[in-house]
């Protein structure tokens, strides 16, 4: 039975509605029609101060999810450990990167772009440089709004542009959310990323009222969710009673195969294109399309 068959027997009252992950009758989203044009790029920014939540896995597979479905994405590596950059197989080391064009060494943002071997997936690489931007940026006036600056220059090109943040909530972090339209917070369904999540909001929060006032919550993402234990079902029970709609119906459950595709520096789209886990993604690609996110 299709997608569009399966809502209309729902619609019809022929069977009852299938309950996802989260506790919701499970949407049918559309496969997106093609796009007219391209531009201006709509700002997401992956957020979350813990660390292993899921941010670099989600912008690459995301990324590559909403190439396939004909958007142009630029991803930023934004964090100094450069592993978007790795799990694209793009090399870090000797080539120009986002920490040239933030203290403005490069001062064109195509300098720094890797065009991958994926159709409509670029990215900005990153390395252990970008460890000291933070300290070069402290006294730079306007500091929180140089990413922005540096992203406007090529907003135009595509149609979506994903930041991959650092896990913290410092200086780099900040510049991400004042470039950003949106946030997508990674959180893996686990006790304590549930802790952290809070202290996030309240950042997006004081960004909002002090540095960009346009920026929105685009949802929360349930990362890492293995429905045979417990403890993941009631953590994810757990963040719908608290935050509601904010939580996004797509979940990504474990899997082998996302470290596995990080090792081959390729998305899950392309490694293993009928694995569950890239349906996955292109679940949320759609999702997100739909909820007016992504164009």
């Amino acid at each position: 039975m299709t997608a569009q068959t399966d809502d209309a027997a729902v619609l019809a009252g022929l069977e009852a509605p299938a309950i996802g992950p989260t506790g919701r009758r499970q949407t049918v989203f559309p496969v997106p029609a093609p796009l007219k044009g391209h531009g201006p790029a709509r700002i997401i920014s992956m957020s979350n101060q813990k660390g292993g939540v899921g941010k670099t896995t989600s912008t690459i597979n995301l990324g590559a999810a909403l190439a396939e479905y004909g958007r142009r994405v630029l991803t930023v590596d934004f964090d100094p450990q450069g592993a978007l950059s790795a799990g694209l197989g793009v090399p870090t080391h000797d080539v120009p990167t986002i920490y040239d064009l933030l203290l403005g060494t490069i001062k064109n943002p195509a300098e720094a772009i890797v065009h991958t071997e994926h159709a409509n997936l670029d990215v900005i690489p990153a390395n252990i440089d970008l460890s000291a931007a933070e300290v070069h940026l402290v006294n730079e006036v306007a500091r929180e709004t140089i990413l922005a600056r540096v992203l406007r220059k090529v907003s135009d090109q595509y149609d979506v542009i994903l930041i991959d943040c650092q896990p913290s909530l410092g200086l780099l972090t900040v510049n991400a959310l004042t470039a950003a339209h949106g946030v997508l917070i990674p959180l893996e369904c686990e006790f304590f990323a549930l802790r952290g999540v809070a202290l996030l909001v309240e950042t997006i929060e004081k960004v909002r009222d002090r540095l960009n006032p346009a920026i929105t919550l685009d949802g929360i993402l349930a990362t890492m969710y293995d429905a045979r234990t417990l403890h993941s079902r009631e953590v994810l029970e757990r963040v719908v009673e608290t935050f509601g709609d904010d939580v996004l119906e797509t979940v990504i459950g474990r899997t082998v195969k996302f470290p596995d595709a990080s090792v081959a520096g390729a998305p899950i789209t392309t490694f293993a294109p009928d694995h569950m886990a890239a349906d996955a993604y292109r679940q949320l690609a759609r999702e997100l399309i739909y909820r007016g996110a992504v164009a």
